[in-house]
């Protein structure tokens, strides 16, 4: 049996296929003292609109080097829905001698098109491995399975890719039996690990006869990642597997801070799409986006299963017209300065509020203006704590139908919650609470529209999460002065460009 890292290339996308030079040498240094058979390094890539790091194209440079540092055979993958026959030339020709084996990363429905792909590569004199995904809906996919005879004599590597992290130790042994039945070429396992089963896939796939496994350092790898190469090891070397537990030290201690830095593994939404094999490639968006909550995802996951566009609708909104509107955000200057700002309200009692958050929601509830509520994400919840359904006095907005992570409104709210019919005045941030409160403000025709709570952040070197707020809120102050011509007024301490800061005292 032989043991295959794809450290570099599946854990690429968490870095953009950008690793450290210090972390990649001291990889490869380890790689060469540990009994691993292949390391896959990268891709091969056409030239993309998108950035791909070094590891997302696998430069003749970087591969030169690393054949100089490495005595691993070394692998590279190609993606069978962006390489075409044409492409091969350009893309394996120069790395020849430099590379080992190229895995080609395929979805069963195209196979015959990578079968061409396969023996084209085979004739520049390279190892051929299948990476097959979605192995969990292979059965889905009508005659699949019994072209698998064509792989004898094409391919040196038919890996199964439980792309999902869904497949169970019955699947695997059912899968392996049926694979076998039908091709005499080695047959590999790469496991993903959603729903915690990656090391017992693996050891059943082993027990199976597997030629190859898939295994990454710390389990780095799309979505909750893989099974973890050093877990692999430890288990193996029960049997009498030679291990340098010293060296498998070091590597892991190299990759520390890119875990520290992106925190992957499984959680819950993780689960449930590998529990009913739905896309790994949104759920990581989301997991990483600062706005969804764990439970907005689940909502998100569960309509998809269902097959549901979202999981529940309301009336359209109707404005009454407001010649001014004061929106509140969750900024500090909301708590500090609340006396003032009820002062001001009271003195304009039609003036509609309109919360981006609830966070400070309490403060202002014994005001008698008309209040709205803006719910993304996890703003129900937030709402749901901080006003009770005895002092709930307003009505709550939704974006338009059908929302991306699904509808969430509080039991008591639910007669007086409402969707905006469209979003207007820009095409990005729609899931936005800051968009939401500005479409309110144009559907109630304010002529004067004032903020409260948009603060901004201080300092020289922000948090990621607080430049990507900075960055939209910027982007949706100036979308909404270009469309609308009106000015946003701040009328508490504001960092942002883009809004017109007035005191709030001279008006009382």
């Amino acid at each position: 049996m032989k043991l295959l890292d794809c450290t570099l290339r599946d854990g690429g996308y968490y870095t953009l296929w950008d690793f450290p030079s210090q972390v990649v040498s001291a990889y490869i240094e380890a790689m060469n003292k540990l009994p691993i058979d292949y390391l896959e390094v990268g891709y091969r890539n056409n030239p993309s609109k998108e950035y791909l790091g070094e590891f997302g194209y696998s430069p003749v440079s970087t591969l030169r080097r690393l054949r100089k540092d490495c005595c691993k055979k070394i692998v590279v993958m190609l993606n069978e829905k962006s390489t075409r026959l044409e492409d091969l030339d350009n893309l394996l020709k120069p790395i020849q001698g430099l590379v080992d084996m190229v895995r080609i990363a395929i979805d069963p429905k195209n196979f015959d098109r990578a079968l061409v792909l396969a023996k084209e590569v085979k004739k520049q004199g390279f190892e051929v491995g299948f990476n097959t995904m979605y192995m969990s809906k292979w059965n889905e996919y009508e005659g699949f399975l019994d072209k698998l005879r064509q792989l004898d004599q094409v391919v040196d590597l038919f890996c199964m890719v439980d792309s999902f992290g869904g497949v169970t130790p019955m699947d695997v042994r059912s899968l392996f039996e049926v694979v076998k039945q039908r091709t005499t070429v080695p047959i590999g396992f790469h496991g993903h690990n959603n729903m915690q089963l990656g090391l017992i896939n693996t050891l059943t796939a082993i027990e199976c006869g597997a030629d190859y496994v898939d295994a990454t350092i710390l389990g780095m790898g799309r979505g909750a990642g893989n099974l973890n190469m050093e877990l692999l090891l430890t288990y193996l070397n029960k049997g009498g597997f030679p291990v340098d537990f010293n060296v498998l030290g070091e590597v892991i201690t190299a990759f520390h801070t890119l875990y520290e830095n992106y925190r992957w593994g499984t959680n819950l939404p993780y689960m449930i799409s590998g529990a009913n094999s739905l896309p790994q490639k949104e759920v990581m968006e989301w997991v990483s986006n600062r706005t969804y909550s764990f439970n907005s995802i689940v909502r998100a996951l569960d309509n998809k299963k269902n097959n549901q566009k979202d999981n529940a609708r309301y009336p359209l909104f109707k404005a009454h017209s407001a010649e001014r509107v004061l929106i509140v955000g969750g900024g500090n200057s909301c708590l500090v300065r609340q006396q003032a700002v009820k002062q001001f309200a009271a003195l304009i009692p039609s003036m509609p509020l309109i919360f981006v958050t609830s966070r400070y929601a309490a403060l202002y509830n014994d005001l008698s203006n008309p209040k709205y509520y803006c719910l993304v994400g996890n703003e129900a919840k937030r709402l749901s704590r901080n006003v009770s359904e005895k002092d709930f006095n307003g009505v709550c907005l939704l974006a338009p139908y059908p929302r991306r992570m699904g509808t969430e409104v509080p039991p008591y709210a639910e007669r007086l919650t409402y969707e905006l019919d469209n979003i207007t005045f820009t095409h990005s941030y729609l899931d936005s609470c800051t968009t939401l409160a500005l479409q309110a403000a144009i559907a109630m025709e304010a002529k004067e529209v004032n903020i409260i709570g948009y603060d901004g952040y201080k300092g020289e070197v922000l948090s990621e999460k607080e430049m990507e707020l900075t960055n939209e809120n910027k982007t949706l102050f100036e979308a909404f002065k270009d469309a609308q011509g009106v000015e946003l007024r701040s009328l508490t301490p504001s960092l942002y460009k883009s809004l017109k800061v007035e005191s709030i005292y001279q008006f009382l």
